[in-house]
């Protein structure tokens, strides 16, 4: 029986990190000694037993060193890969956990393979004692090979877990059950005897998005402005100043900011700036609130604020209608 072959393009990160000793399981990054996507393959047990892997070299950093940039290149080299290997049947991303959520939506948004596109990191290194880098790479490989995965957009395994790009998020620092979906919970699981799907996401997902990157230089600026008790309007003013053309607020829950923000923000908005309404709560949907919102806000239903910064970004390449962008954030 012939075997899938699952393209595996790596990025760097946790995943592909050597420490010192077996027993370096944080300072490692310090080191920043970080194997290829092919030396990573080589180097895991079990790599070959469900699939064929075909590495796709692309770079190996830590994922801090990971944005919009890197992003655009990603996103084109998964598009290629269909044209430039034949005959595969999935794609695995290893990426680093710092930002793995971000690289996920944004291809969730932009990819247009018709394959399984699945993400996957770790959080203890490729060398560490009890690593998780081998069974994680082994479990996405498994997922991108698996005909259950196909027409759920961009995934998330790790842990045994399968997720959807757009509701995963990391939520610990150094614990291996760090992604998860604070509101919906994951689509399935990666258990021994075969991968397991009980849900799926009915938003607008990969390849069916209306985002094309093929003519996409650059981005514009896109900050977040995080609220606390007490916060002024400084950061958005120095947002505006640098010259961002949108602003991602991380408000209180249910969407809500002090008044001398409120203030900032209305100025902002005024100059041209779009807004978008986004709550620090981690869960949850921010809707409209007439009084409490600067003119024009859009809200961001219940992607958390790097997630927003990230539609919003690929919206303004496209148009600065709010009510537009606004309906994108209600399809997406």
């Amino acid at each position: 029986m012939t075997r899938p072959r699952i393209a595996i393009v790596g990025t760097g990160g946790t995943i592909s990190s050597k420490g010192a000793t077996m027993h370096e399981l944080v300072t490692y990054i310090d080191r920043g000694d970080i194997y290829t996507a092919e030396e990573v393959v080589q180097n895991t047990p079990g790599v070959n037993d469900f699939a064929e892997p075909v590495v796709v070299p692309f770079s190996a950093v830590p994922s801090t060193q990971i944005g919009p940039e890197n992003w655009l290149e990603l996103a084109r080299t998964v598009n290629r890969i269909p044209q430039d290997f034949e005959n595969i049947d999935g794609i695995v991303i290893t990426h680093g956990t710092a930002t793995l959520e971000e690289t996920a939506w944004f291809l969730n948004l932009t990819v247009k393979v018709d394959c399984p596109v699945v993400v996957v990191g770790a959080q203890r290194p490729h060398t560490g004692i009890s690593t998780d880098a081998y069974i994680n790479l082994v479990n996405a490989m498994r997922v991108a090979a698996s005909p259950v995965a196909h027409g759920l957009g961009v995934l998330v395994c790790l842990n045994t877990e399968i997720h959807a790009a757009r509701e995963v998020t990391k939520t610990s620092t150094f614990r291996l059950q760090t992604f998860r979906a604070p509101e919906f919970g994951a689509l399935g699981h990666v258990d021994h005897d075969s991968v397991n799907v009980y849900r799926r996401s009915v938003r607008t997902h990969a390849p069916h998005t209306e985002f094309s990157i093929d003519d996409v230089q650059e981005f514009a600026r896109v900050d977040i402005a995080y609220c606390w008790a007490g916060v002024d309007g400084v950061a958005v003013e120095a947002s505006v100043a640098a010259g961002a053309r949108g602003i991602v607020v991380a408000g209180f829950a249910p969407g809500l900011v002090t008044v001398a923000m409120l203030d900032a923000l209305n100025k902002a908005s005024a100059q041209g700036v779009t807004i978008v309404q986004s709550s620090r709560a981690g869960s949850g949907r921010v809707t409209p609130l007439k009084t409490k919102h600067a003119a024009g806000t859009i809200t961001a239903d219940n992607l958390n604020p790097q997630k927003a910064r990230v539609l919003l970004m690929l919206a303004l390449a496209r148009t600065t209608d709010r009510e537009t962008i606004q309906q994108m954030f209600d399809r997406y």
